[in-house]
């Protein structure tokens, strides 16, 4: 990658360091994608932004408790070291990610959505995506406040994340309901 740091923003965020693990410099990865098999191998590298610098972590050691990956980088041999690296995200080139089935999409792609309802009418813009491929639902910033809508066939109905525009049919009440 020629320069991480202008393409900090475009990148995927795959997961984020929760806490230093034992004393020999592992941290635990809150895993945010659906291949974490594929994202989390040894000699993989993640990108982190640091102090406002982008830099480069790659991964020595991999294995996986409880469905979370805990992980060692080349370079940070110590607890001190793995706990500088609490909380921040990892992230990859978008280019990296692996292609999806129709009708799957990246959380990224669905950030910045318009969102209406087939009438035409507003409902918001999504913030953000919650959830897994098993249960996710779009966080809507709508014109009184947080609206949460599940991402569910029946009820989104049209999904153009080129366009960034997502077509819903909520059942009555849901959008009400939701308001947070």
């Amino acid at each position: 990658m020629s320069d991480p740091q202008a393409a900090w923003d475009q990148m995927a965020v795959v997961g984020r360091i929760a806490r230093a693990h034992g004393n020999r410099g592992q941290v635990i990865v809150d895993v945010e994608t659906d291949f974490p098999d594929l994202r989390f191998r040894p000699g993989a590298e993640l990108f982190v932004r640091r102090r406002g610098t982008v830099d480069v972590l790659t991964l020595a050691t991999v294995r996986f408790q409880r469905d979370r990956p805990v992980v060692g980088f080349a370079g940070v041999g110590d607890m001190n070291a793995a706990e500088a690296l609490a909380g921040l995200e990892l992230r990859v080139p978008v280019g990296w990610l692996a292609p999806l089935p129709e009708r799957s999409f990246y959380h990224h792609d669905l950030v910045g959505c318009q969102v209406e309802k087939g009438s035409g009418e507003r409902v918001g813009t999504v913030t953000a995506v919650e959830g897994t491929t098993a249960g996710s639902r779009l966080v809507v910033e709508g014109a009184r406040g947080e609206i949460l809508i599940p991402l569910a066939d029946a009820i989104c109905t049209t999904i153009d994340p080129k366009s960034k525009r997502i077509v819903v049919e909520p059942p009555e009440g849901l959008l009400e309901l939701n308001e947070k």
